[in-house]
């Protein structure tokens, strides 16, 4: 998962644990570079291998970079391969990111732009139970909730966008697992909703989910980040990148079963589950493929959708402007769209 906020890294830690779609190339609105040698590519993922990038993998796998001129080497992150340090040092040409991440990193320097977002809607939630449900945030007040208390400023900047008396909120400090919320201990969690409810779910739990995007909480995830001068100085490269991953995801929103095979096939020693990658799959759809992405293609951002960031960014103690973000290759991706 794209490491989102900062403070939830143990949640990969789980998913560890937990085949290219069909479509034809000819398909593409993307046509191909002419022949010519291949340039050399590190993207950088944000995490371990898992479904989370299944459209990468797709891209890989049928080859679109490489008729696109590129030999892209997917570099996984983890607990101790960040993004940012070689996407700064130029070893990296594109890594996956968030925007508090990118934000904190521009903050302290970081020439970064995003280009593209991938995850449409933040995917933090609040798990619970059905006979005791959180499903608004107004039913937080009175309950006790599990998570990492760095996560804190999530739950401040949820409370203070729905007028929630956050003192009325019992917070437990719990590790990154959904055992708490199943034992009784808690009455929800905090996490990604492609995780810890996945891991109930094939405990047999059917826990409520409440995303906390559907709630105003805006903070773009599985970004795409580059910095100024490889957008000045390696601007045809980026976009091809970018084009081959928006072909890869256009495949996995066809078929996400394929993607989580794929993924599974790929990555043989990587400790990870079918089907617990194919739940996931199926989960991250909502996410990343929205009516705004139906209109303009993966990845788009809007001056909306922006400003929607830029005030939650504020609300978790993040000072950014909208020129973080820069569309112009996602428009030359989608043909000016």
């Amino acid at each position: 998962m794209t490491r989102q906020p900062q403070t939830v890294l143990p949640r990969r830690r789980l998913l560890q644990m937990g085949g290219a779609a069909l479509g034809a190339a000819a398909l593409s609105p993307f046509a191909p570079r002419a022949a010519r040698a291949a340039t050399p590519v590190t993207f950088q993922l944000s995490w371990l291998h898992s479904v989370q990038f299944g459209g990468s993998y797709i891209a890989q796998s049928k080859g679109y970079w490489s008729d696109l001129g590129l030999d892209v080497a997917l570099a996984p992150g983890g607990p101790n391969a960040p993004v940012e340090p070689p996407v700064v040092a130029g070893t990296a040409l594109l890594g996956i990111s968030a925007a508090d991440y990118t934000a904190a990193a521009v903050e302290n320097g970081a020439p970064f732009r995003i280009l593209a977002v991938a995850m449409q809607k933040n995917p933090f939630a609040i798990s619970s139970l059905p006979d005791n449900p959180v499903n608004v945030p107004k039913d937080l007040e009175g309950k006790s909730i599990g998570m990492a208390t760095a996560n804190t400023p999530v739950l401040e900047a949820l409370c203070t966008l729905n007028d929630v008396d956050i003192g009325r909120i019992e917070v437990v400090p719990t590790q990154y697992d959904g055992a708490p919320l199943l034992a009784g201990q808690v009455d929800c969690l905090l996490s990604w909703a492609t995780d810890l409810p996945v891991a109930m779910a094939m405990k047999g739990a059917d826990p409520v989910v409440m995303l906390l995007a559907d709630h105003g909480y805006a903070v773009h995830s599985q970004t795409y980040i580059a910095t100024e001068d490889s957008i000045a100085n390696r601007r045809a490269d980026l976009v091809a990148l970018l084009k081959g991953e928006v072909m890869g995801w256009t495949d996995y929103h066809a078929d996400t079963d394929a993607a989580a095979e794929l993924t599974v096939k790929m990555f043989p020693d990587a400790g990870l589950d079918l089907a617990t990658q194919k739940l996931q799959a199926e989960r991250q759809l909502p996410l990343m493929f929205t009516d705004l992405t139906e209109q303009n293609g993966f990845g788009w951002f809007t001056d909306e959708t922006v400003a929607a960031n830029v005030e939650t960014l504020a609300l978790l103690g993040r000072q950014v402007s909208p020129d973080l973000w820069d569309r112009s290759i996602l428009e030359e991706v989608h043909g000016g769209a």
